[in-house]
């Protein structure tokens, strides 16, 4: 049987059913998506909704209880057995409803991260999701463009496939389009074809699908894999390592009170009857799973996975959970200045041609020699150019669109052009060269045309359009000139070769050597708008922005010195200045440099490193293949959206849909709110667990001093319900709190310390010692203003109404620790979420039927009053201490 790759070209139409010229039609590919399905690799299966409800009740202290509650049916107390169960099935389901909105979170996120592709379908180019790519598909390919699915490749102009993720071999393959007769190729020998997961590095090219999804070679290579792992944040790893420590130490404090209740028992009671073992038991197990914050690393998914869905609807696409959480760190940002901090709209402004500056407008009078230079413009250019109704779309680099639109002010017609000089050969753009050069049949001569970096070009002069080499001087002043006007410039060659049959083998040494200068060509391209004021906020917020380009050093200063980037005593230098500094000078100039001009990718890299080595969270910008590097080394990869390859996306941690460095700023902006909306989570989850710790601890431990007998401040099952409806849900909703007004008043948080540093640890502790000083004073209150057998139930009402009451309100305390509750913003969630668990804890109260259940009483007026009072006084603790908080600062 014949391999994909022995199949001849001209056989491919009819093997795969499909147009080579202008690809499938749209109903071929909805019936062959119904045959073979997405192009995408089995993912593995994911656990069935029973088997996650049982991992929730399988947890060690959850399966205690649950053995607890079946000791409760054993000595006939059937309502205590009930309701403990009802209470873990409820916990249960909220876990799993957090669990599949983290899940749903991130798979949304992740779709729309997903890679694209260019295909060709009813004879139009279009940008398609790679899922949705199918046997006998059209494929365009480009330099930066991961392949797709498994291909042959129809066309290849000078296309070069980085396959290591597949054969090991680090080289670029050259691929061609020519067929194959050897049998039993290895894949690395298969020069037609192309391969998914392969990325193209060089070249340019067109390929038909072959295979797709689980079909390709990486598919059988993912069939043989059948692991995966979860990626974890730092902070989700350090509260998992959080949750064993509180459980150790919740377990020492169950058994301690454990043992306390039973020694107790027998030095009042003379004994321990089952009841009193029984509730000895159940009250422990109860406070451990109070304590243990086991919900917490949930917590933190859902609301950074929230926070990844909001920064989308702000134009940035987080791709994966860590980045969320280092962006808020973020204390450098290395930006590209093309189209990030301008606008990428450009537009020509001068043209220095024989010697004269021209000023392009709508009455720049033509001449042979503009009209030529235009000419030479339009065909050394990738735009790609349709026509609809009448009127000319553009698709392309805004550079090479600028110089489509020159020839179109001087009453050319660029498809006419196109169709005149068809292209015979090219020698695509790539960075290490800073040129493209493309090869045309013109008057009747073989010349290649050359567009690029002026200096690089001037290097490569022989000669001059109409003039002598001597007067490279003023073509050199006058790149120089228009440079420090801000403009962007190109220069234009050409070189006549002699005619030859190979002439797609012809290389860059015989096509951009010794070649004739033509002209230079100025493009202004204004700064963003919105850019000054995103960077002003950089500075204030204690982030350097540093400008990367690969353009000349005198116009990145003017863009520069316009936004307020570079300031007195700031340096700007380029490429060349950098490879002259060994490492020791670099690091001690590192700190005054703002600009590198003219920069290589290995110097991106190098810059970036300088700064991590110096400790800092560093995000960078890019767009290329070659910037894949830098990406990977940065804190934070930033691809662009609009102009990026696929493989800079692919590399990156946030892609921005606008390539606006103002999107950047804002997702700084929102990746410290996020955080510390989930230190708000944690220190309200935290300081509640150990207010319910203390509570029970205190009236176990020094209840018989001061009660003179054996109380229980509250039952097993007062404590769980007391969990269940101040936990989770309250905590999700302070994760989603508004995004404080001086969130960027302050310097980037210290990625190397711990969350609990800087007085947050002890700040927990406080609350929490608060919350069970309260409960606590609360149980003394009603014990002693009741009387006779009913004062132990009328204490712990009140202590079960103050305990879940206080958590709730003091959830408002947490949104701000300067800011007043009663001035800051409506937070929705905060309200719905607070009604609903007040109203839970209300009705237990109020109904008469969950009240006998709970073994409470219906508190008397003076109780209610003592509730209220004691309920708000957190409140004007806390009050006190941010009113403090805001006059230090003044």
């Amino acid at each position: 049987m014949q391999k994909n790759y022995q199949i001849k070209k001209n056989e491919l139409n009819t093997y795969l059913q499909t147009d080579l010229v202008n690809g499938l039609t749209q109903e071929e590919v909805k019936r062959k998506l119904l045959e073979e399905g997405y192009n995408q690799l089995d993912e593995p299966k994911k656990r069935s909704i029973i088997l996650k409800f049982f991992d929730q009740i399988t947890d060690f202290m959850i399966l205690v209880l649950i053995g607890a509650s079946i000791l409760s049916f054993i000595t006939g107390d059937l309502a205590e057995g009930f309701l403990i169960i009802g209470i873990v099935i409820i916990n249960a389901i909220l876990g799993l409803a957090q669990e599949a909105k983290a899940e749903k979170a991130l798979e949304s996120i992740k779709e729309l991260s997903s890679p694209q592709a260019k295909v060709r379908r009813d004879g139009k180019d279009q940008l398609i999701n790679v899922k949705e790519c199918v046997k006998g598909d059209l494929v365009l390919l480009d330099a930066g463009d991961y392949v797709p699915a498994d291909v042959r490749i129809i066309e290849s102009i000078n296309l070069k496939c980085d396959e290591s993720a597949l054969t090991g071999e680090a080289v670029p393959v050259d691929k061609t389009d020519e067929d194959i007769d050897e049998d039993d190729l290895p894949l690395g020998d298969r020069f037609n074809m192309g391969y998914m997961g392969t990325v193209v590095t060089y070249g340019r090219g067109k390929a038909v699908i072959m295979d797709t999804g689980m079909h390709t070679e990486l598919g059988h290579i993912a069939s043989m894999l059948t692991e995966t792992k979860d990626e974890q944040t730092p902070l989700q790893k350090s509260m998992a390592s959080l949750g064993k420590i509180l459980a150790l130490i919740a377990l020492g404090i169950t058994v301690f009170i454990f043992i306390i209740t039973i020694v107790e028992a027998y030095l009042i009671d003379g004994g321990a009857s089952l009841d009193v073992w029984k509730e000895a038991f159940l009250t422990a197990i109860a406070l451990a799973v109070a304590a243990i914050p086991e919900g917490l690393p949930a917590i933190i998914t859902i609301v950074l996975a929230l926070g990844m869905q909001n920064l989308v609807k702000k134009n940035a696409i987080i791709r994966t959970l860590p980045a969320v959480e280092t962006l808020g760190s973020t204390a450098i940002i290395c930006s590209d200045k093309t189209g990030t901090l301008t606008q990428n709209l450009m537009t020509v402004k001068n043209v220095f041609l024989h010697g004269k500056m021209i000023d392009i407008n709508d009455k720049t009078e033509s001449s042979k020699a503009l009209e030529n230079l235009a000419t030479y413009g339009v065909l050394c250019n990738d735009t790609k150019l349709n026509k609809e109704n009448d009127q000319l779309i553009k698709i392309g680099d805004p550079t090479e669109i600028a110089l489509i639109d020159l020839a179109i002010t001087l009453n050319h017609t660029p498809l006419d052009i196109h169709q005149a000089y068809p292209r015979h050969h090219e020698l695509p753009f790539d960075s290490e060269r800073k040129m493209m050069t493309t090869v045309h049949k013109v008057d009747g001569k073989t010349v290649a045309i050359i567009k690029g970096a002026p200096d690089v070009i001037f290097g490569r002069t022989a000669a001059i359009d109409q003039g002598s080499i001597d007067d490279l001087s003023l073509y050199v002043d006058a790149n120089k000139a228009m440079a420090e006007k801000a403009l962007r410039i190109l220069a234009v060659a050409y070189k006549v070769i002699e005619p030859t049959e190979k002439l797609r083998s012809l290389s860059f040494q015989e096509l951009e050597h010794d070649v004739t200068l033509l002209g230079l060509v100025g493009m202004m391209d204004p700064a963003r708008p919105e850019v000054k004021d995103s960077i002003a906020l950089c500075n204030k917020a204690g982030i350097k922005t540093i400008m990367i380009t690969g353009d000349h050093k005198a116009t990145a200063v003017a863009i520069a010195l316009e936004l307020g980037i570079l300031h007195e005593d700031e340096l700007a230098i380029t490429g060349y200045d950098l490879d002259q500094m060994d490492d020791e000078a670099f690091f001690q100039a590192l700190d005054k440099i703002r600009v590198y001009a003219r920069v290589s990718p290995e110097n991106k890299v190098r810059i970036v490193d300088a700064w991590k080595k110096k400790g800092e969270v560093v995000a960078m910008t890019g767009d290329g293949v070659n910037d894949a590097p830098s990406l990977k080394k940065a804190d934070i990869g930033i691809a662009m959206g609009i102009t990026g390859t696929e493989v800079a996306k692919g590399a990156s941690d946030m892609i921005l849909t606008d390539d606006n460095f103002a999107t950047i700023v804002n997702a700084v902006s929102e990746g410290r709110a996020i955080f510390a909306n989930i230190k708000k989570a944690i220190l309200y989850l935290l300081s509640c667990n150990i207010g319910e710790i203390l509570t029970i601890f205190l009236g176990t431990t020094i209840g018989i001093l001061i009660f003179s007998t054996r109380v229980t401040t509250l039952t097993a099952v007062q404590i769980l319900w007391i969990n269940l409806v101040t936990d989770s849900i309250m905590a999700i909703a302070l994760g989603l709190e508004p995004k404080e007004k001086n969130i960027m008043d302050e310097k980037p948080r210290d990625t190397k310390k711990s969350i609990f540093s800087d007085g947050f640890g002890s700040r927990i502790i406080k609350r929490g010692i608060m919350l069970g000083l309260l409960a606590f004073s609360s149980y003394i209150l009603g014990w002693f203003l009741s009387s006779g057998a009913s004062r132990e139930i009328h204490a712990q009402t009140i202590t079960f109404m103050v305990l879940a009451m206080a958590q709730l309100v003091h959830s408002f305390n947490v949104r701000s620790e300067t800011q007043s509750m009663f001035k800051m913003q409506v937070n929705p969630f905060m309200i719905g979420a607070f009604v609903l668990s007040m109203s839970l804890q209300l009705l237990v109260i109020f109904l008469p039927f969950t009240r006998n259940l709970f073994g409470l009483i219906f508190p008397t007026m003076i109780e209610w009053i003592i509730i209220i009072v004691i309920v708000f006084v957190p409140v004007g603790i806390v009050e006190v201490q941010k009113w403090i908080k805001r006059h230090r600062r003044l």
